[in-house]
């Protein structure tokens, strides 16, 4: 079913292309991966598949803005930088410090096959931040975590605190803040935040 376009967004105006989410200052700089045993995520866990969970160890994740967007989304990229593949799965846990601690719930539909990616591979998610005229709060860290494959799962467990100051700025969300699913397409993230019901 399709969703109506977000109030804020506007339909005629597409999102930069896949190759260049504008970054203002230094933004994305990726985050280090955390050091084992420094919190963040649980560890790997093998899914039913056999397949490894994604988590703080295998990723390095970068926070990015679209040009044309004014700050109503963030653009999360999570590439493989272990030596072995890993499965992202569902949405990813978002929140944002102490101001909105989230999880964030779900936007758009998920894709039609899971964000299993190799090393070097990216995945990514976008966070969709405010609706247009909506009362808002600055935000200055972003908060990000994992699901195994059962869905709903770890949603306790520790998540990596990202500042926002060298990779966004300050950003600012409202308590509709939603996240979509991860997914190994860009245009696919940018299709559910900006034309929804084209994916």
């Amino acid at each position: 079913m399709e969703q109506p376009c977000p109030p804020g967004f506007a339909s005629t105006t597409p999102a930069v292309s896949a190759a260049t989410p504008a970054t203002p200052g230094a933004s994305g700089v990726a985050a280090p991966s955390a050091a084992p045993g420094s919190g963040g995520t649980a560890a790997p866990s093998k899914g039913p598949d056999g397949g490894t969970t994604c988590n703080d160890n295998d990723l390095s994740i970068g926070l990015s803005l679209w040009r044309q967007d004014s700050g109503q989304n963030v653009l999360v990229t999570a590439t493989n930088v272990s030596g072995k593949p890993c499965t992202l799965y569902h949405y990813p846990y978002v929140g944002f410090g102490a101001t909105i601690k989230g999880p964030l719930g779900p936007y758009g539909t998920p894709p039609r096959a899971i964000a299993t990616i190799a090393p070097g591979q990216e995945a990514y998610a976008g966070v969709y931040l405010f609706r247009g005229g909506e009362a808002t709060t600055a935000v200055d860290s972003l908060s990000l975590g994992y699901q195994d494959r059962t869905p709903g799962s770890n949603r306790d467990v520790g998540r990596l605190d990202l500042p926002l100051a060298a990779r966004t700025g300050t950003l600012n969300a409202g308590h509709a803040a939603k996240v979509t699913y991860w997914n190994l397409g860009l245009r696919a993230v940018e299709d559910q935040l900006f034309r929804p019901g084209t994916s």
